[in-house]
């Protein structure tokens, strides 16, 4: 025995189609606005990798001509490789000491809590641009108060240190200044994390003999897989934009050792005026992003 399907009224499909015209209405502006500065932007980035664009000349279709002088650039490998050890450093370092800290100030008063988090909020609300300048004052050669304690104070090295024009340290300094920029939010989003765990659960498992440290492992961790997963993934996708610090500190050197992918895509585009090798540059950073990003999802699902 067949059952009627029963007639949807021609009201009731009027009414259906005029809320489906209001809330395409109200996506209209939040649509014209992606369509016209991300999906255009991305389509227009892939279709002038494939040519010799220039400014003051006709574009010129060569295929992969871009990508190919890519694999024979050392200055493009360099700045993979810079851009990989900031990566590699800073995205587990960040998500451990986050973690570590909003473990700790997790279990805190509640006004303790909501002070150290807007003290490591701080600097991702300050401005890249006003962190980057104190971070110069401290590191430099003459009157930095870095160079001021280390060889005035406590005499740890004899003579100042350039710390930013140095080769040896300029890449590292650069990776610790990023990181303060960047602990703020997966701080303020593991301490979220840390209060949304099922409590009944903990004192279950303390009740039973577990140590703190076996209930971390064992039921909070778990718990805040999600909010790490988001963590890994927005960490690694700002350590690879990584560009600010290097426009304002370093500028790519000394001798391209400060060099990162970002930023030499800039310097191509919006110096060389080489928009065509730029944007194969940012093909590839996008397809690694992705890859990275696919990678991190896939694990994460699995645990």
């Amino acid at each position: 025995m067949t059952t009627k399907t029963p007639r949807i009224s021609r009201t009731t499909r009027r009414l259906v189609l005029q809320e489906n015209v209001a809330a395409y209405l109200f996506l209209l502006p939040f649509l014209i606005f992606f369509v016209g500065f991300v999906l255009y932007p991305m389509f227009m980035c892939v279709y002038t990798s494939f040519f010799d664009a220039n400014m003051g000349k006709e574009d010129v279709f060569i295929g992969f001509g871009n990508y190919q002088e890519l694999m024979d650039d050392p200055i493009f490998w360099k700045a993979l490789a810079n851009t990989m050890i900031i990566v590699l450093v800073s995205v587990p370092v960040t998500c451990a000491f986050s973690l570590w800290v909003a473990s700790i100030i997790s279990k805190m008063h509640v006004a303790s809590t909501s002070a150290f988090r807007c003290i490591f909020y701080l600097p991702v609300v300050t401005g890249s641009v006003a962190v980057t300048v104190v971070w110069k004052w401290m590191l430099s050669k003459f009157g930095g108060i870095l160079n001021y304690v280390g060889n005035n104070m406590m005499g740890l090295y004899d003579k100042n240190i350039d710390f930013l024009g140095d080769s040896e340290y300029a890449l590292w300094f650069i990776i610790l200044i990023l990181l303060t920029t960047s602990v703020g939010q997966p701080i303020v989003l593991y301490v979220s994390a840390l209060d949304n765990v099922d409590k009944s659960l903990v004192e279950a498992a303390e009740v039973d003999g577990a140590t703190s440290t076996q209930a971390f492992w064992k039921i909070k961790w778990p718990q805040m897989m999600p909010t790490t997963l988001y963590i890994l993934v927005i960490t690694t996708i700002n350590s690879f934009q990584c560009f600010a610090l290097i426009q304002l500190l370093t500028s790519g050197g000394p001798n391209n050792s400060t060099m990162t992918i970002m930023y030499y895509i800039y310097y191509n585009a919006f110096k060389l005026y080489r928009y065509g090798y730029g944007n194969a540059m940012g093909v590839i950073l996008a397809i690694i992003i992705a890859i990275l990003s696919a990678v991190q999802f896939k694990l994460g699902q699995e645990k």
